[in-house]
């Protein structure tokens, strides 16, 4: 059977191997994607997706350069341009884009609006190949290049294969390439809900002993709640009615929520996850399929879209200079540059899930007065936001 030829096979399709594939093939590289699904039609009229990404500010600087931000803000976009968190009302720690001189800190967009944009513009550059619907089904080291093998279509051959597929990525498994993991003692909830009054942009997160409960502001009168809790829990509320799931968060959201409308909801399971290795050679591995992090702080699709760019820049320089790009010793440069700060963000997340998952007494006094001493932290606080947000 013959194998059709490709440069680079990127194996999914969704936001971060969207975006990767399109950096590439903008820098001239022949890409084929692989991707299970084409992503739905935009209707304006359709209730926002219940999952949601909050885009930081160096997130969205990419999709600006990508050329696909305008595609987004045509559908549909939500700046935040504050963010708070507590605790204790007596302990707010408060971020503003004020403090760093920008427009915002970012942007709420629905997983499904973002993913869309990157696909039109995949389908529109000549350098790009969809394979969809299409799945892979085995994966061979053969001749300097990988041959892969599709459910449903043709084989493949491509000198650099990228898994972008996900928190089980059979790219990685394939690959045999391990993986350290564990599950938190915690399950998220995704609820859409519709407001009475415009949500605004400030986003906000209470901390309480069984896990946070996050807001985040969309459109018009749309938002949407995070409600973190014990995974029994959890499921409990999934399978609630929603007026009784209404109740609920009345019951356990704070008050300045004020009264909303719960219209759909989601759940998964919270685990961290992080690949022993990002490349071998010839293949490489980004977002989620690399490492999967608490998402307390939102930082999931951005740390994907720092790899995005480590890659890129990677792959790029290696071919201006005329070097092996596809081989390991290229690109373990982009592992260097991001297996250590992928590790430290998902440190940090796991030092804020330890910290406040306990109702102890003195636990919560110091966690307290370290949000208090966070709040007037100046400089110090400046920074640790410019680090959240790729700046």
């Amino acid at each position: 059977m013959t194998h059709q030829q490709t440069e680079i096979a990127v194996v999914g399709g969704g936001m971060v191997g969207g975006a990767l594939a399109l950096g590439l093939a903008q820098q001239g590289f022949r890409v084929t994607v692989i991707e299970k699904a084409t992503p739905p039609a935009f209707e304006a009229t359709a209730k926002p997706d219940v999952r949601i990404s909050a885009l930081s500010a160096a997130s969205v600087d990419l999709l600006r350069g990508l050329g696909v931000w305008n595609a987004v803000l045509a559908m549909r976009a939500h700046p935040w341009r504050r963010l708070e968190t507590w605790e204790w009302e007596t302990a707010h720690v408060t971020f503003d884009a004020a403090e760093l001189k920008l427009p915002a800190l970012g942007y709420m967009v629905e997983n499904n609006v973002l993913q869309l944009a990157l696909w039109q513009a995949l389908e529109a550059n000549p350098n790009v190949t969809l394979r969809v619907p299409a799945s892979i089904t085995s994966l061979k080291r053969c001749d300097n290049a990988y041959q892969l093998e599709l459910d449903n279509d043709e084989p493949l051959t491509a000198q650099l294969v990228v898994g972008a597929d996900g928190a089980n990525s059979q790219v990685r498994q394939m690959a045999a390439i391990g993986i350290h993991a564990w599950d938190y003692q915690q399950a998220c909830m995704l609820i859409t809900v519709e407001c009475e009054e415009e949500p605004g942009e400030s986003t906000w997160q209470e901390f309480t002993p069984d896990g946070p409960r996050a807001f985040l502001p969309l459109y018009d009168k749309w938002a949407s709640l995070v409600w973190y809790d014990r995974p029994a829990r959890i499921r409990q509320l999934q399978g609630l009615p929603l007026g009784q799931l209404q109740r609920e968060i009345s019951k356990h959201f704070p008050a300045r929520l004020g009264k909303v409308t719960p219209v759909a909801a989601g759940s998964f399971p919270l685990t961290r996850r992080h690949a022993l290795k990002y490349v071998k050679e010839g293949l490489a591995l980004v977002g989620d399929a690399a490492h999967t992090i608490h998402p307390l702080a939102g930082q999931g699709v951005n740390l994907g879209y720092r790899d995005v760019e480590a890659l890129l820049e990677v792959l790029v320089n290696a071919c201006s200079y005329g070097e092996a790009w596809a081989s390991e010793q290229v690109l373990r440069r982009y592992q260097m540059r991001r297996m250590a700060d992928n590790f430290i963000m998902q440190s940090g997340m796991d030092l804020f899930y330890a910290g406040f998952s306990n109702n102890l007494g003195p636990v919560r006094m110091l966690r307290n007065i370290g949000l208090m001493a966070a709040a007037r932290a100046g400089v110090l606080k400046r920074q640790a936001l410019k680090y959240a947000l790729g700046l």
